[in-house]
């Protein structure tokens, strides 16, 4: 049997991770992150495609090419959370179950932050537990996506 495949997306600075306000980010890089999805992803019996962008037509494009290929996403779309309308209408476009990451908790942080366009496309919103948020998000997205259940297995 194939494993669910998920989408773990990433939008724009994220690849500053480590260096880029450690003392918010922490020092995981996103080489880091990636490592630790891929791990948790196995042990989930899931697959993912773990990418990062900073530009926001390659990331809504990304989340349409889920359709029809990925069983779920998984999101930190960072400083497009607060500003992109394309990237709701592409995750609402898809109907897959979207899961919402975010290293800090947006919701200490400036007033401008506190409001997601993304949040409106997620069935589930994981904030302010650092980098091990993405496998927070892998474990609640298994679930979701049924990986692993024995049920399934022929």
């Amino acid at each position: 049997m194939t494993p669910p495949l998920i989408a773990v997306l990433n939008g724009p600075n994220l690849n500053m991770l480590g260096t880029r306000e450690p003392e918010k980010y922490g020092h995981a890089t996103l080489d880091d992150v990636e490592a630790l999805c891929a791990e948790t992803a196995e042990e989930l019996g899931l697959a993912i495609d773990f990418r990062q962008t900073n530009g926001e037509g390659e990331l809504v494009t990304w989340v349409q090419e889920c359709r029809g290929r990925a069983a779920g996403i998984v999101i930190n779309p960072a400083g497009y959370t607060t500003t992109s309308i394309a990237l709701l209408d592409a995750l609402l476009a898809v109907g897959l179950p979207v899961i919402e990451v975010h290293i800090t908790n947006i919701h200490r942080r400036e007033e401008f932050r506190h409001h997601s366009y993304v949040s409106k496309a997620a069935t589930g919103v994981i904030a302010g537990l650092g980098v091990q948020g993405y496998a927070l998000a892998l474990q609640a997205m298994a679930g979701l996506v049924g990986a692993g259940d024995p049920d399934d297995e022929e």
